[in-house]
């Protein structure tokens, strides 16, 4: 209940300083706990409902629509104070930082940031072009009572030219300008650094994002202090380093060696070469056979330590611009990489941000800075924990706890009756036999 009470505070006083800020802080943070809340969806009609039967919330149907559509909600500084919050957000000296971006379905066909874009993991029974909105997401990585998890950070909406072209994209009336995902993650990295001095930055991602339209502009704005670490495409041509030069040598230096051959065949070179190391990978501690190397790669025009880790019968090549990274560091790191696509699935399915058909360019930002925020604050909310949470269903391969438990400890908190005098905020709410009833259904 203290912890909670510690986390929803400094989020509150960001609101001190504006017109009916005392007001609108409790509005902000009762509504954050109706979002975690385990037992709804996020929806705003949901989330109304919950304010004023679950949290006492005197509040109108007229006047919660206006705060939900607001353009004046202090995202930034809000954001900042979170982030603040976090408990040891280092990995070894190291900001890991999950980039990858994914598609929110919609049905409204007036939906800001809504378009037909491409969703390459369509199912054989689903539109390859989905109308969707397009989510640039960056979340931090770090291990949270023995297990990983991706805190949400930060966000942008990604509009194709083509949409902004046809002025189907509008942003407080005016046509937004054009920018690709990798200017947008760069415009997002700098906020993020600032919150944390001196601390030098891994960025986790897939290929796609993993080359140079990101590396060198990363470099150049936020500073020499970012790596990458991604995966290598099967046919890119590796490079030894450059050779020592050699005295009275005349002309430049050489700044490439030899030309070593590709990913692909020097796999099949270096499957002998291979060694076992012992990784905590997805959750468990794993026996991976890898090999790695530091070459040059021209496409990032600089060295990278490359780790080929083998399979039965595959393979996958890791790289990253951080020579100091070990293998087992390598291998670990993106592994937990995948924890930001089950974030992405915390925050459309668990949450519910996909059952969202808000349609103001204000309100849809605001309700996907509500489910993210809400997802980065149960995060910190468990990392707070003396004791690791319990799983509530047992399954098999799976001994961790998930999102959704730390959720219901959460409500629990909430919904306790002596809440209000740790958070004072609304009245003390009433709660009937059938609430209680439908509280104990879903716990």
């Amino acid at each position: 209940m203290f912890i909670l009470r510690n986390i929803l505070f400094p989020l509150q006083q960001e609101f001190k300083h504006r017109c009916k800020g005392d007001e609108r802080g409790v509005w902000f943070v009762y509504t954050l706990l109706a979002v975690i809340t385990h037992f709804t969806s996020s929806r705003s009609a949901n989330l109304l409902r919950c304010l004023q039967t679950l949290f006492g919330l005197s509040l109108s149907q007229r006047r919660f629509y206006i705060f939900m559509a607001s353009s004046k909600l202090p995202w930034s500084r809000l954001w900042k104070a979170l982030w603040s919050l976090i408990p040891n957000p280092t990995t070894k000296g190291r900001l890991l930082l999950a980039l990858d971006d994914y598609i929110n379905p919609k049905t409204g066909q007036k939906i800001f940031g809504c378009a037909s874009f491409f969703d390459h993991a369509a199912k054989t029974n689903q539109s390859s072009y989905p109308w969707s909105q397009n989510v640039v997401s960056i979340g931090l990585l770090k291990i949270v009572k023995g297990r990983w998890a991706c805190l949400p950070l930060t966000f942008c909406f990604y509009h194709m030219k083509k949409t902004i072209e046809a002025k189907k994209a509008r942003l407080n009336g005016k046509a937004p300008p054009f920018q690709t995902k990798f200017e947008q993650v760069v415009e997002m990295l700098p906020g993020i650094s600032a919150a944390f001095p001196g601390t030098p930055l891994l960025i986790v991602t897939d290929s796609w994002f993993g080359n140079n339209g990101l590396f060198k502009p990363m470099r150049k704005v936020v500073g020499q202090h970012t790596h990458i670490l991604s995966r290598l495409r099967v046919n890119t041509t590796l490079f030894a380093l450059s050779p020592k030069r050699q005295k009275y040598q005349l002309g430049r230096p050489k700044k490439y060696g030899d030309k070593m051959g590709n990913a692909a065949t020097l796999a099949c070179e270096f499957h002998k070469r291979a060694t076992t190391y012992s990784v905590n990978l997805y959750g468990k501690q794993r026996d991976v056979v890898a090999f790695d190397n530091i070459m040059m790669l021209k496409t990032l025009k600089c060295a990278v330590r490359v780790v080929w880790v083998y399979r039965r019968s595959q393979w996958v090549a890791l790289f990253t611009t951080d020579i100091n990274l070990t293998v087992k560091q390598i291998i670990e790191y993106y592994g937990a990489r995948w924890k930001i696509e089950a974030g992405f699935k915390e925050i459309k399915q668990e949450i519910g941000s996909i059952k969202s058909q808000t349609r103001n360019c204000h309100a849809v930002t605001n309700h996907l800075n509500f489910c993210m925020m809400a997802a980065t604050v149960t995060w910190i909310y468990a990392d707070h924990l003396d004791h690791t949470p319990q799983r509530s269903y047992a399954i098999s391969n799976r001994a961790h706890f998930a999102f959704s438990d730390v959720r219901k400890l959460i409500t629990k908190n909430a919904l306790d009756k002596d809440f209000v005098t740790v958070f004072p905020g609304p009245v003390n709410p009433t709660q009937n036999s059938f609430i209680k009833a439908l509280l104990r259904m879903v716990a």
